[in-house]
């Protein structure tokens, strides 16, 4: 039953009020009520509806209101609605066995959290207790979460407001990998693969590197699309230094790039995989680690010292059982994979037409489009610091005007992340695409002659 005790004004009042609002400063924040939500879409208090072009964060992958996981939902708190992480449930055992069905080959162990934030620490912590050594090797243009040692472990400016905490920390960054605007000043094709091989001069420079930790396709910081030959060398060099390999799938994961995890691109097997969002399709929030038996096997005779109340909960457990079961039935791995073409098609026919569109990269229903002042020098309208200090940005603007549409659409910085759930039609797709093209305008008009 829906609560009409309040309008949708007090409940955005109420909420501003006597919440965060997230990563921006609180004087602007005026959130939008949310009322309800169905397949790509959802309505606000006042009955508008909205395109959800970017799944929310980027982890609605079912589409909104899916009535097996809801039932599912509804059906483990029947079941049983809490254990303490020490016992056995068989939620816990359905979803452990569904995971071989999907995951890479070899991650046969795993350890369920709450969020991706909560996996990579448990990733961390393994990685550590594992080799014994301390430091994390990770890259700019990079999140891993919100907690302090995942933010630790982020580059991009979230990361800012709690230094010293990276090297501090034990964690020290690499170049991000950017065929468009490489860090390094190498071009694609006919790179070497600096980036990679940078992180192998970092571990022969640095004592004590325990793991290497990556998101193959990276998210937020721009979807950014690593060369073939990456992902492979990354993989022999940290062999060669017998250095751990931890892939951060909790945007990329769950079909979003056309497979069901992007290191299936490449049939690279990291040591450690960790996920979240599109596991349950976000309807509730579960997190998982996964690691080769191998680890697994040093914690036989070797003190495993990381849990918390909530791993494991069964409520998160049952419904991501029916989750991958709604996948496999719908094909949306396969559907996401054969939308890519119409979708970079589409994306590749803006950049032609708008002058301030400087690049657009992707795979499956996971791209972004980014915008710049100077196609020439590459030079972006706002920059990272602008973000931080609170100045107008361009994307912000644009999407305001979508939104106004009836277009939701992530942006960040430079970029906008076109991520929309892994059901969208072709039809959803044009309406969406079409009003990116209206408000582009925006930026054309500000472009450097």
């Amino acid at each position: 039953m829906k609560d009409s005790s309040l309008t949708s004004e007090q409940i955005s009042n109420i909420t501003r009020q006597t919440n965060y609002g997230t990563w921006r400063f609180q004087k602007s924040w005026k959130p939008l009520h949310i009322a309800d939500a169905e397949g790509c879409w959802f309505t606000d208090g006042a009955g508008r509806r909205y395109l959800d072009l970017s799944a929310q964060l980027m982890c609605v992958n079912l589409g909104h209101n899916n009535p097996r996981v809801i039932e599912a939902i509804a059906e483990q708190a029947r079941e049983l609605a809490y254990a303490a992480p020490g016992f056995a449930t068989a939620a816990r055992a359905r979803l452990s066995a569904k995971l071989h069905e999907v995951l890479p080959a070899g991650l046969t162990k795993f350890f369920f959290a709450t969020s991706g934030t909560e996996a990579n620490e448990a990733a961390f912590k393994i990685a550590r207790m594992f080799t014994g050594r301390t430091k994390i090797i990770s890259r700019y243009r990079s999140y891993h979460g919100s907690t302090m040692g995942s933010i630790a472990a982020t580059g991009d400016p979230r990361r800012w407001a709690m230094e010293p905490g990276g090297k501090a920390g034990g964690f020290i960054f690499a170049p991000e990998t950017n065929c468009y605007d490489c860090p390094i000043g190498h071009t694609y094709p006919g790179c070497n693969i600096a980036c990679a091989d940078y992180i192998g001069h970092m571990i022969r420079n640095e004592s004590d590197v325990a793991a290497v930790i990556v998101e193959p396709v990276v998210g937020t910081n721009g979807v950014l699309v690593p060369p073939p030959e990456y992902l492979p060398r990354l993989r022999e060099i940290c062999n060669r230094h017998g250095v751990l390999l931890i892939a951060d799938e909790v945007m990329a994961g769950w079909g979003r790039t056309g497979k069901w995890f992007a290191v299936d691109h490449w049939n690279v097997q990291p040591n450690i995989l960790v996920t979240a969002k599109g596991i349950t399709s976000a309807y509730v929030p579960l997190g998982l680690c996964a690691t080769t038996a191998k680890i697994a096997d040093y914690f036989e005779e070797h003190y495993f010292s990381h849990g918390h109340t909530y791993e494991a909960h069964p409520l998160t457990l049952g419904p991501a059982v029916t989750t991958i079961e709604e996948m496999q039935r719908l094909k949306l791995v396969e559907c996401a994979a054969e939308l890519e073409p119409y979708v970079r098609k589409k994306l590749e026919a803006l950049k032609a037409k708008h002058p301030s569109v400087g690049d657009v990269r992707g795979l499956g229903l996971f791209f972004a489009v980014e915008i710049v002042k100077n196609r020439a020098t590459k030079q972006p309208f706002n920059t990272m610091c602008d973000k931080v200090e609170g100045k107008p940005l361009v994307v912000d603007q644009i999407a305001a005007k979508m939104m106004a549409q009836g277009v939701s659409i992530q942006a960040w910085v430079s970029h906008f992340v076109i991520a929309p759930p892994l059901i969208i039609t072709k039809e959803e797709l044009d309406l969406g695409i079409a009003a990116l093209d209206e408000h582009l305008a925006i930026a054309d008009a500000l472009v450097e002659a």
